[in-house]
């Protein structure tokens, strides 16, 4: 199967797998909303929140497990790969026990971190054990879901996941009609996570002649995954300091209600940005492959058609949710909580900033060449919380949002993009317009129309708000159409592109 080809299938198929996650997600969180209250939302959204920090403890091997899955399965090296995988799930099996370990600390100790209602004290307690307990086993679990991404069988990873998406949420939605709290929340959404992971463990068996023993666990074999991974841990730790630290400081600094407000438009961001997210994340194996190869030119081709595809997706999506995020906060949870549109327009800008150079992250990741990027988003990260622990003080939940954007717009700008041109040798001023113009071309008259008709013809009610996202869709689509289907272009246009794709 071609490149090409093979990445085709793995996007659509966890394209798929998205659309189906984010529109459960998108239709079932309002209701949770309003069946539990602001109260017991903000604590369900805080202890998620909270024990997904546990994920530091993965100190990168699963990303490790990823590249090296790729690696050897290229050159056929099987014994080397059961040393990784057996030394893999024996490290999973201690970090899970100092999760359990964590959890059980933790139990006695949450109402000290929040502000936490009394009469919500035990159901929150209860549902960070649960949590607690399906992080712990999820860990040695993960390792099989790392092969598939290793083998570059996205297709059948999002694929298996559909059905347990669905149910999950049929699951909850009879829970919460039939009068379940927050326990019944998290039972269910335990016991269908550790069912998703059984099923991709099949599946890895299905893919690949897997052979896991205690005789095959190897110190050596450990080291190397932790001279890899040790900066991707930082990332990992970056990450949870960037992206998730602010329902967090909102429960801490200003009170558990309050993060229900913060968590709704951040929510929207992330539901916008996981298609951009879930495509990237095929360029690590990917460019891992073609730098074992030492395939350069194709690393480069990757770099400037990956960030265009990102590019494509995110900035159309960043138009939608600015300009009709009012209206969407509207018909979504209503409108008491259109105050979130500040935050939804602080992040979704430095986010989509960010995540259009996604595929510069995979490819850095896939290559091995993370050190520098680590150390700066670390650094990001710590400055993240210093800001927003001062914004706070001054604009509450708008502060908090402040402090993950200013930072984050910094890295976007001035770091990643000069960065990565220069790990593989590629002009900036290429870089940046053979990925950047058409996307940002494409998304002037999709502006120009969601303008129109927020003016013209104002949403509240979903009918009307899918009209006016059709609409400018059907623009977006149709100059994207133009752009990639036109059979011939002027020729001072050939001359210029073949002088812009001579370093690539």
């Amino acid at each position: 199967m071609g490149l090409r080809v093979q990445a085709a299938k793995n996007v659509s198929a966890t394209w798929l797998g998205l659309l189906v996650h984010v529109a459960v997600g998108f239709f079932l969180s309002p209701f949770i909303l309003h069946k539990l209250g602001d109260n017991a939302f903000s604590l369900w959204v805080l202890v998620f929140s909270l024990t997904g920090y546990y994920g530091v403890l993965d100190l990168g091997i699963r990303s490790s497990i990823v590249r090296y899955v790729a690696r050897f399965a290229a050159t056929g090296d099987e014994n080397n790969l059961a040393k990784f995988l057996s030394t893999g799930v024996a490290f999973y099996v201690v970090v899970s026990l100092i999760v359990l370990l964590l959890t059980g600390i933790g139990f006695f100790h949450l109402q000290s971190i929040f502000k936490i209602p009394p009469d919500l004290l035990e159901s929150s307690r209860v549902l960070f054990v649960l949590s607690g307990a399906c992080i712990a086993l999820s860990f040695p679990l993960g390792v099989f879901a790392a092969v598939l991404e290793g083998l570059q069988k996205f297709s059948w990873l999002h694929l298996s996941q559909i059905g347990i998406t669905l149910l999950r949420g049929l699951l909850i939605a009879i829970a919460l009609t039939r009068g379940g709290g927050l326990v019944a929340l998290g039972i269910i959404t335990v016991a269908m996570t550790l069912v998703g992971y059984l099923i991709i463990m099949w599946l890895a068996y299905r893919a690949f002649p897997l052979r896991f023993s205690s005789q095959c666990v190897d110190s050596k074999s450990f080291w190397q995954m932790l001279r890899y991974s040790g900066f991707v841990f930082m990332i990992l730790v970056a990450d949870r300091l960037r992206f998730q630290t602010g329902p967090i400081l909102v429960g801490a600094m200003i009170s558990s209600s309050a993060v229900a407000y913060f968590a709704i438009g951040s929510k929207l961001v992330e539901y916008s940005t996981s298609a951009v997210r879930s495509m990237a994340v095929i360029f690590t194996p990917m460019s891992s492959h073609l730098h074992a190869t030492g395939d350069v030119v194709r690393l480069r081709q990757t770099l400037v058609l990956g960030n265009r595809a990102c590019a494509l997706i995110t900035f159309p999506l960043c138009a939608v949710i600015v300009i009709l995020g009012r209206s969407i906060i509207e018909v979504w949870v209503g409108v008491s909580y259109l105050s979130s549109y500040l935050v939804l327009v602080i992040l979704s800008v430095p986010r989509t900033l960010y995540l259009a150079q996604s595929t510069s992250t995979k490819i850095l990741l896939g290559m091995g060449r993370h050190r520098m990027l680590a150390t700066v988003l670390l650094l990001e990260g710590g400055v993240n919380i210093v800001v927003s622990v001062l914004l706070s003080r001054h604009f509450g939940i708008a502060g908090v949002a402040l402090g993950t954007a200013i930072p984050l717009t910094v890295t976007s700008v001035f770091f990643l993009p000069r960065h990565v041109c220069h790990e593989l040798q590629i002009s900036v001023r290429t870089f940046l317009t053979q990925a950047y113009f058409l996307p940002l071309t494409l998304c002037v008259p999709l502006v120009g129309v969601l303008l129109f008709m927020t003016k013209e013809f104002p949403a509240h009610h979903y009918g009307s708000l899918v009209i006016q996202v059709a609409c400018g869709g059907l623009v977006y689509c149709g100059g994207l159409a133009l752009a990639l289907l036109a059979p011939r272009r002027p020729a001072g246009i050939k001359l210029w592109e073949a002088i812009m794709m001579r370093d690539v």
